[in-house]
């Protein structure tokens, strides 16, 4: 079976650079074992695979691990796609059914705008051993939020999010 798939570097205007995501153009539902394979074969945060549904595209993301239900720039990569292969309008608004709703894309000039789910923040306490996973002392943590299936943790200033940035891979 011969699939398109088109490798898309999401938040800049340059070759090699941005956020990397995979687009696999499908003409119907593919099986979770070739998405998932193809997204390990990729090897990339995320693969985006969309095919023709209802008007707009059925979108799913799948990491070199496991489907996500929500991924911005692989979102984006897959709108560009659309546009740049012909397989939407330009100026036509792309419409995406996913696991966390419809989300949709417009093109405004050479820009590209997304319309997302607004998730309510929830207070929480700090889950046992957050402090200790995110390598920052009790005190540093100000503020924890759940929203979905994340968290949200607010510290203390910039000082300490700057050492975070320095021990966590990228």
């Amino acid at each position: 079976m011969s699939v398109p798939i088109y490798i898309v570097d999401a938040f800049t205007e340059h070759p090699f650079a941005g956020n990397p995501a995979a687009v696999c153009l499908l003409e119907q539902p593919a099986s979770e074992p070739f998405m998932s394979q193809t997204a390990a074969e990729m090897n990339l945060s995320e693969t985006a695979f969309l095919w023709p549904e209802n008007g707009g595209y059925r979108l799913r993301w799948f990491t070199p691990a496991a489907e996500v239900k929500l991924c911005g720039h692989a979102t984006l990569a897959s709108a560009h796609t659309l546009w740049e292969t012909g397989r939407l309008p330009r100026d036509k608004r792309a419409e995406f059914y996913t696991l966390s709703g419809v989300l949709t894309a417009e093109r405004e000039g050479d820009l590209i705008t997304l319309c997302f789910p607004a998730y309510k923040l929830v207070p929480a306490e700090p889950l046992p051993g957050l402090a200790a996973a995110l390598g920052v002392e009790e005190r540093d943590i100000k503020e924890v939020f759940f929203y979905a299936d994340n968290a949200l943790v607010r510290l203390r200033d910039e000082a300490v999010l700057r050492t975070l940035s320095r021990i966590l891979p990228h």
